[in-house]
């Protein structure tokens, strides 16, 4: 087992920390640091098993942008305007197998006074998924629209977490485009 040089991963993490804050704009450089550093802490056991120069700066970098990405995805939540959720985004994906014109059809179809199943909103939503779908990677893409799209069962509890992860990143990924447009 490797002693841990902290004086090491505090420069390493010095330098991630500054690469990230120059491509995310909502954290800053100390901020992501301190973010590493206690990472790395919580780790410490592991990172004496991997010690060398290369798997520090990746494990610095993860960390670093892992913490970028949840400031990010905090200051979408707060930030007042319009925030798709997980479930939204699958109602919006089972949507897509539906033309426009269909679609259309059916809107304002099967409400009662209690619920309106097909609104304007969702057909937003379901552009909204369609653009951010393209964003996805090709494996995430492919297992989301199996799951929810063409409705078939994931094959086992792998690809079924897959699905959900892949669904978590297109909300996200909705989120994301809609800020860029109305910002």
């Amino acid at each position: 087992m490797t002693v841990v040089d902290w004086a090491r991963v505090a420069d390493i993490a010095d330098k991630a920390a500054r690469s990230i804050a120059s491509a995310w704009t909502v954290v800053e450089k100390d901020d992501v640091k301190q973010e590493i550093l206690l990472h790395a802490y919580e780790r410490r056991t592991y990172l004496e098993q991997h010690y060398d120069e290369q798997f520090l700066w990746m494990f610095c970098k993860k960390a670093g942008t892992q913490y970028a990405s949840r400031e990010r995805d905090a200051r979408d939540v707060e930030d007042g305007k319009y925030y798709y959720t997980p479930d939204e985004a699958k109602r919006a994906l089972a949507t897509l197998i539906y033309s426009d014109e269909e679609l259309g059809q059916m809107l304002g179809r099967k409400d009662d006074l209690l619920s309106c199943r097909i609104t304007d909103s969702l057909i937003s939503a379901r552009l909204d998924a369609s653009l951010a779908l393209n964003r996805l990677t090709k494996p995430q893409r492919d297992t989301v629209m199996r799951r929810y799209v063409y409705g078939l069962p994931p094959k086992d509890d792998t690809e079924r977490k897959a699905s959900n992860r892949g669904l978590d990143a297109l909300a996200r990924r909705m989120n994301r485009d809609l800020r860029k447009v109305v910002a």
